[in-house]
């Protein structure tokens, strides 16, 4: 006796009406959660990785500046060429200098921290690591003095006059780095390095009485430099 299609058929069609359903349900879940991504706002799901990255992005960019990172370890490999790295060296020394020159006689507490951070990030991120590595014992037993233009002005250049004994070349006067590294400042602006008179007195507390001024030379960053 042959079987009636009724019940088969209903079914097949209850089945792909349930299929049909889940495939819409399935697609408006997955819209909504592109949606969630662009606008997180909207209630996207935690998960997805565009939401973590860009979280983690924000965190970044809120990101108290931690000891760990301002003092981790040298990220640049060594470099060999010594030609490269002499001509580094005098780059980052202009920058350095030009740097100090043009920071605010009165800075505020965020824009102080702002520069200690810069330089001891710039010494981390240094592309010659040998080098980086001798100005971090620099670092340590001579920490950036961030609280005006001459203070940073006398600390770069004793730190530069540190690197410049190690290499065995002479040593700046200091009360005249700002005529030797010219800072571009516009007509009216501050003179380079700030008052030399201060600069002047702000070294006294970096330089042993045997510190003796020689002839100004443009030098590299650091050992072998």
């Amino acid at each position: 006796m042959p079987v009636a299609p009724g019940p088969s058929r209903r079914f097949v069609l209850l089945l792909i009406g349930v299929s049909a359903f889940l495939a819409f349900t399935f697609v408006f879940s997955f819209r909504s959660h592109e949606i969630g991504v662009r606008h997180p706002s909207s209630g996207g799901r935690a998960g997805n990785p565009v939401e973590v990255v860009n979280a983690k992005l924000e965190k970044l960019n809120r990101l108290d500046l931690q000891d760990s990172t301002l003092t981790g370890h040298v990220i640049a490999p060594e470099l060999g060429n010594e030609t490269a790295k002499a001509e580094l060296g005098r780059a980052a020394w202009k920058l350095f200098h030009t740097t100090f020159a043009r920071f605010p006689d009165k800075p505020t507490a965020e824009e102080s921290a702002a520069l200690n951070a810069y330089i001891h990030l710039f010494q981390r991120l240094y592309p010659c690591g040998e080098c980086a590595g001798h100005f971090r014992t620099i670092l340590d037993k001579f920490p950036p003095q961030v609280t005006s233009r001459s203070a940073a002005a006398a600390w770069g250049c004793h730190v530069h006059n540190e690197v410049n004994k190690s290499l065995k070349k002479a040593l700046f006067d200091c009360s005249n780095i700002g005529d030797f590294y010219d800072c571009g400042c516009a007509d009216g602006e501050a003179p380079e390095g700030g008052d030399k008179k201060e600069i002047t007195q702000a070294r006294k507390k970096f330089d042993p009485p045997e510190d003796v001024p020689l002839k100004l030379e443009q030098d590299g960053w650091g050992r072998g430099g």
